[in-house]
């Protein structure tokens, strides 16, 4: 957690479990910026190219895209976290994220975390989510508990990078507003 909050605009990393182009976390992901509080910046990173997690590599060094994600990390006040479910649980890509930013001591204990996810189908992969909520939970991240987002038949609610479903932008509005107060009440 940094020691004090950018004045002028609250920073939100967003990192996308999936690495296909089209993915629907990715379009997630990027149609949040337009959601997004008028403070609140919202930065993407891509994980495209990170090793998989590996004690012999990181004895060489970490590689140069491990250290980037740790840079954005540290420069967050919050990171947004966006998770497919594969056969019920989060991705691979994005539990090697979690592992490659665990092995910097202190990168993740106490910085403030949400976790969204969506599906086409009708649980929105919720058990996606709650095996990365397990997982940045034993870190020490602060975890926002609620409200949770997960949202169903995502594919039919986005377009072109954005959330054409009115109710679901309402939500995701309220949830962003809601993490962006975890945040800032967890720094005061």
């Amino acid at each position: 957690m940094s020691d004090t909050i950018n004045t002028t605009k609250l920073r939100m990393l967003a990192v996308a479990g999936s690495l296909r182009q089209a993915s629907l976390h990715r379009a997630l992901l990027r149609s949040l910026q337009e959601l997004a509080p008028s403070d609140v910046e919202i930065v993407m990173f891509d994980l495209k190219g990170m090793p998989i997690y590996d004690g012999d590599v990181e004895v060489q060094g970490m590689p140069d895209i491990v250290q980037a994600f740790h840079q954005e990390i540290e420069a967050a006040d919050g990171v947004i976290w966006a998770t497919p479910e594969y056969n019920g649980a989060m991705s691979g890509v994005i539990k090697n994220a979690v592992d490659w930013a665990s092995r910097k001591k202190g990168l993740l204990a106490k910085k403030p975390t949400t976790v969204i996810s969506g599906s086409p189908g009708s649980l929105g992969a919720t058990k996606g989510q709650e095996s990365l909520r397990a997982s940045l939970n034993h870190l020490g991240m602060y975890v926002l508990a609620r409200p949770s987002l997960a949202i169903p038949q995502l594919d039919k609610k986005l377009r072109d990078d954005h959330i054409i479903d009115e109710s679901t932008q309402k939500f995701v509005r309220d949830w962003l507003q809601s993490f962006q107060d975890w945040i800032v009440q967890l720094n005061k």
